[in-house]
């Protein structure tokens, strides 16, 4: 299977190497086809805890890290 890839924004880092990330997604509604935005938040591994709040990241994911962590910070894009 292929590992999932996404961008998305910090919301919060107030955790040791764990990182909140909401990922928004552009859904349109099954039958009035109205576009409207969800957002889903994603507990992520930020090994040196580089990220601060409002920075632009790239996240995989990867095998279960601990009970809600299952994505690992890839690459840091926009601080």
């Amino acid at each position: 299977m292929p590992q999932k890839e996404t961008l998305g924004i910090v919301v919060s880092n107030k955790m040791n190497k764990t990182i909140t990330v909401a990922v928004k997604k552009q859904i349109s509604h099954k039958k009035y086809g109205k576009i409207f935005i969800k957002t889903s938040k994603y507990y992520a591994h930020d090994e040196n805890n580089t990220c601060k709040i409002g920075d632009q990241v790239q996240i995989k994911e990867i095998r279960p890290l601990s009970k809600n962590k299952r994505w690992i910070l890839t690459k840091l894009i926009n601080k």
